[in-house]
């Protein structure tokens, strides 16, 4: 830890809340917690299955598998550049474009990633910035491989600012599957580039939406790896 993480945690009166927060969503094993609960109760029914049922468990311990492998959070090795977005999810890019962001009522270059059962399911910050404003949208869970579940799907907004003054805006969307959108990060807070911020439970998806004259970097069909792959140029000034 550096600068002021290093000297709050150094304080006498101990770490600030904000601090401890984000100590516990970054440190964690290569299961995601918020599947501790899923992988256990899955591990427990297979177990159950064999004890009683023999070869018929086959059918749980399969299941226990594909919860253990969608709950998966590897460690990422960070990209580090300047000017740049990163990608915020893993999956395959559905959307690269010109659009409307309806968070900032601004034109925008829209890039969206979705997110299938079988990628990685925590979501970063694709820079470093400050959350200026988190919005939080309860909605429908239509297949978010499709354009409308943008402005349908439940979903929620984060409003990023980096020290330049380019606004980003990073919205994550629940699925035909997913019932639950996971977002730890507060207004105020300073998020560094990568930073592990929510989760999304099962099929899902993330825009980003960009100044206009960003220039993408990533094209329809490319899979991308959040905190490494670099989605788009942030323009020569904000």
């Amino acid at each position: 830890m550096i600068g002021d993480e290093a000297a709050a945690i150094a304080h006498p009166g101990g770490p600030p809340v904000w601090l401890v927060l984000r100590a516990m969503r970054d440190t964690h094993p290569l299961i995601a917690r918020e599947g501790w609960l899923h992988v256990g109760l899955a591990i427990v029914a297979a177990g159950l299955a064999t004890r009683f049922l023999h070869w018929g468990a086959l059918p749980f311990w399969a299941i226990a598998v594909f919860v253990v492998q969608f709950f998966r959070d590897p460690h990422r090795a960070v990209t580090q550049a300047a000017d740049v977005v990163l990608a915020a999810a893993d999956g395959r890019v559905v959307v690269v474009g010109r659009a409307h962001d309806p968070w900032l009522d601004r034109d925008a270059l829209k890039i969206s990633v979705f997110m299938n059962v079988f990628n990685v399911h925590s979501n970063r910050s694709p820079l470093s910035g400050e959350v200026r404003q988190a919005w939080y949208h309860r909605g429908r869970f239509l297949n978010a491989a499709l354009d409308k579940a943008s402005v349908e799907n439940e979903r929620n907004a984060l409003w990023l600012r980096t020290p330049r003054g380019d606004d980003v805006t990073c919205v994550q969307i629940a699925g035909l599957i997913a019932r639950r959108v996971l977002c730890y990060a507060q207004e105020g807070e300073r998020l560094r580039v990568g930073e592990r911020y929510g989760f999304i439970r099962f099929g899902s998806r993330v825009d980003i939406y960009l100044h206009p004259d960003a220039r993408a970097r990533v094209s329809v069909g490319e899979k991308v790896d959040a905190g490494i792959t670099i989605l788009a140029d942030l323009p020569a000034s904000a």
